[in-house]
């Protein structure tokens, strides 16, 4: 019965080498394996050969094939290559243990062991037979293990395949955001320019009124000192004093509009220059009213038939408040121009019947100035009226609005000076634009 202990170890040591071919721990076990398996065999053939004629050769062929089975699952548990095979080398232990048993009985208690010889061979037996059903077992679940293992290298090649279409995609799209960036910038100051001419629009057709009068008063005085002069000559010093008088008088007016003309100048080179995000005390009734006329007669300037009622309501002794007068005007300009451009459509749509009113009122309420921009024009409809805020939207039609303009009045009320922006309107019927500028 000693022989199923050395087959035991061969099959062991066999089952052990073709689990490491074609991995990459094969070179390294190899040559050990192999020479392991002749040496299982060498040992038997020697041992059977010397003790062949020994009384107790049995015994010592069971007590030798049991200690090489056990060196042989000692040394195998202890290598990391083969940790996997822990349940399957755990198996051996029954044997090896019916094999100790055997072979120390047969030595100690011969009579015994004969008497009971059909048990120890059961025993024997069946621990074998118990190996080769483990040995069944684990194969199955190493087929399953390899199975699982192909699906992960599948699943990981797969992941790596989608890993690397999504950075693929993620550069695209951070390639799409940048030009989306610089388009927005290039928009922005689009708008800003577009602003800055309706401004300017408004301000050349303003100033040319104060310079009118500059150029008609000097025209007018020139006369005077010509009839002074002659009045002098004659000789007539209170009539000559009198057209001196209407000269002063004259040149008093000259100055009025000269610094009317200048104050003009002066706004439009603010609201040009960049913004210096420095915030000072501004009268908001006077920045409303200033950018509210140049807003219109911006729009007069390129529309010489359109004509609208202008109503202010300024509230008396409205306190200064800290802003950044450039941005706030530009906020002002984006309304007043959507106001007269809601109330000049309304009037093509209705006819001449049809009488435009825009309105500015400033009022304290609490802790914040409002002011609110008001006309009778087309109005917004109720399904975009929570997105006239957004960035690139517009209700206007093509080629006539960004749709950046009411966006950044937003970021400059709300974001810039912490105060708030509200509309409240219905459609062929009004639109009112409440701002809330903190004190």
């Amino acid at each position: 019965m000693s022989f199923f202990y050395f087959l035991s170890a061969f099959l062991l040591i066999n089952r052990l080498l073709k689990s490491v071919k074609y991995t990459d721990i094969w070179l390294k076990w190899k040559p050990v394996l192999a020479y392991s398996q002749w040496g299982v065999i060498i040992t038997y053939v020697v041992l059977q050969s010397l003790f062949n004629h020994n009384d107790h050769s049995d015994a010592i062929m069971m007590l030798a094939g049991a200690a090489l089975l056990l060196g042989i699952v000692l040394f195998v548990e202890k290598e990391n290559d083969f940790k996997n095979w822990g349940f399957y080398l755990k198996a051996h232990y029954p044997l090896i243990a019916v094999g100790f048993i055997n072979g120390i009985v047969m030595l100690v208690a011969s009579r015994f062991y004969d008497d009971q010889y059909v048990y120890f061979v059961v025993a024997i037996v069946g621990s074998f037979v118990w190996i080769f059903s483990r040995w069944a077992v684990s194969k199955k679940q190493r087929e399953e293990l390899r199975m699982a293992s192909a699906k992960n290298a599948e699943l990981d090649r797969l992941v790596a395949e989608r890993t690397a279409e999504l950075t693929l995609q993620k550069n695209e799209l951070e390639k799409a955001l940048v030009q989306l960036q610089t388009t927005q910038q290039q928009l922005i100051q689009s708008e800003k320019l577009a602003s800055l001419g309706e401004l300017t629009a408004g301000i050349a057709h303003e100033i040319q009124n104060p310079l009118n009068f500059v150029n008609n008063f000097s025209e007018v005085s020139m006369e005077l000192v010509d009839e002074m002069e002659q009045e002098l000559n004659k000789g007539d010093k209170e009539e000559a004093m009198a057209i001196a008088a209407d000269i002063k008088q004259n040149l008093e007016k000259i100055r009025h509009h000269g610094q009317r003309a200048d104050g003009i100048v002066k706004g439009m080179l603010q609201h040009s220059r960049a913004s210096s995000n420095t915030k000072e005390p501004t009268d908001i009734n006077k920045l409303a009213d200033e950018y509210f006329r140049l807003a219109y007669h911006g729009l007069r300037a390129k529309d010489k038939s359109f004509n609208a009622e202008l109503e202010t309501n300024f509230a008396d002794g409205l306190p200064m408040v800290n802003v950044v007068p450039q941005d706030v005007g530009r906020v002002f300009l984006n309304l007043f121009n959507n106001a007269f451009y809601a109330v000049k459509e309304r009037q093509k749509a209705e006819g001449a019947d049809f009488k435009p009113v825009v309105k500015v009122s400033t009022v304290v309420n609490g802790k914040y100035v409002n002011v609110w921009v008001e006309d009778n024009g087309i109005g917004i409809p109720d399904a975009v009226k929570d997105k006239i805020l957004q960035p690139f939207f517009t209700t206007k039609p093509t080629g006539e609005g960004t749709g950046l303009g009411l966006s950044l009045s937003y970021d400059i009320i709300v974001k810039g000076h912490g105060g708030k922006i509200d509309v409240e309107t219905k459609e062929n019927d009004h639109t009112m634009f409440t701002i809330s500028l903190p004190l």
